[in-house]
């Protein structure tokens, strides 16, 4: 396979053999697309070169014990490898950790705005209680004080104008539509985009299923066409023979935000050119050179439709074409959204901070 240059593989002092080679297999596997077959080969192939194994532990050694626990399964009629759900978690869990550091698991909805309301987080200050406030938010020692204040303190007596309650940060709800480009430009040029966009998408994912409980995301690709994938697919997605048919992926993208009953939603676009495609019925309307007018107004008039459903979409444009750059700033005027423009290196770093920022305010 064409495109990957291999450097001498280190491991850590003190690793034993099988977690040394647990660790470049997980890596091979985001490579090879989730195949367990091809991603044995190219550690044979490091294995020869570098001497990873001995006589001691051997790549069979480390292949029964991925069986053993549960990493692995074989097909018994063809003897064909194929990686399990628990290999699938494992591959969104390193992603997580490798772009977004190490993350503890939090309480549900742990979007913090600059608002003050029912939340689930106390804030340092206070203010006296109002009817209707949970209980859970009375600052007993504040509470205590003015009852000592107020009713002296040789009896205990407090009433409700004795009670401080603590001000409660609102935590918001996010719903996302995470929009992956599959055309074949994501390989071209002798650079591997798609695989940068997947290891976003898997960590992204492991970050909202464990950190925000709350939020939803949803995961869409385009191509020829935009159709959902669900997040175990991540490790097995591939570039198509396919163009750039942004106006399916936005379409599909409204029509599952649309159901979705949080205020706030958002689309996160990962994409390395322009648009070059539409459906238009059954036929595809297609133009890869230059910016076609008639698709660019479609796309123009999807941003503002998304807008004005207060939907902004945050493109994350991994090419540095100038007029490419310039179609993704007229888009995201109409949308009134963000761009940004990232290397491969930073685009988990730019989706991060920008989904743990929420900036977006608090929809009414």
């Amino acid at each position: 396979m064409k495109g990957f240059v291999f450097t001498e593989y280190k491991a850590r002092e003190g690793q034993a053999p099988f977690e040394k080679l647990f660790n470049l297999f997980m890596e091979l596997l985001q490579y090879t697309n989730g195949d367990a077959t091809e991603a044995f080969d190219w550690l044979n192939q490091l294995d020869r070169k570098y001497a990873l194994t001995d006589d001691k532990y051997g790549i069979g050694d480390f292949i029964e014990d991925l069986k053993e626990q549960g990493y692995l399964k074989e097909n018994e009629q063809d003897g064909a490898y194929k990686i399990t759900a628990k290999s699938e978690q494992t591959i969104r869990k390193r992603s997580l950790d490798e772009i977004f550091g190490k993350l503890k698991k939090t309480k549900q909805g742990n979007h913090k705005t600059f608002k003050t309301g029912m939340g689930d987080e106390l804030n340092p200050e206070t203010r006296p209680y109002e009817f209707g406030d949970a209980p859970e938010g009375i600052d007993y020692t504040g509470s205590l004080r003015n009852a000592f204040i107020n009713h002296g303190i040789e009896q205990l007596s407090m009433n409700e104008g004795d009670l401080e309650m603590h001000e409660m940060d609102f935590k918001t709800q996010t719903s996302t539509v995470l929009m992956i480009d599959i055309s074949h430009s994501m390989i071209l040029y002798g650079e591997d985009r798609i695989t940068p966009a997947k290891r976003v998408a898997m960590a992204l994912s492991e970050l909202i299923t464990t950190r925000y409980a709350k939020d939803t995301l949803d995961i869409v690709v385009f191509g020829n066409d935009a159709w959902q994938i669900e997040m175990k697919d991540l490790p097995y997605l591939q570039v198509g023979p396919y163009h750039t048919n942004t106006v399916a992926g936005l379409e599909l993208a409204m029509d599952i935000l649309r159901k979705r009953k949080n205020p706030n939603k958002q689309i996160f676009m990962i994409t390395d050119g322009k648009p070059t495609c539409l459906k238009v019925g059954n036929k595809y309307y297609k133009n890869s050179f230059g910016i076609d007018a008639k698709i660019l107004n479609r796309t123009l008039n999807l941003a503002g439709q998304l807008r004005r459903l207060k939907i902004p979409v945050i493109t994350f444009m991994i090419a540095n074409d100038p007029y490419l750059q310039a179609f993704v700033r007229e888009f995201t005027e109409v949308n009134n959204g963000k761009a940004f423009y990232s290397s491969l290196d930073g685009l988990g770093q730019f989706i991060f901070e920008d989904y743990e920022r929420n900036k977006k305010k608090r929809l009414k």
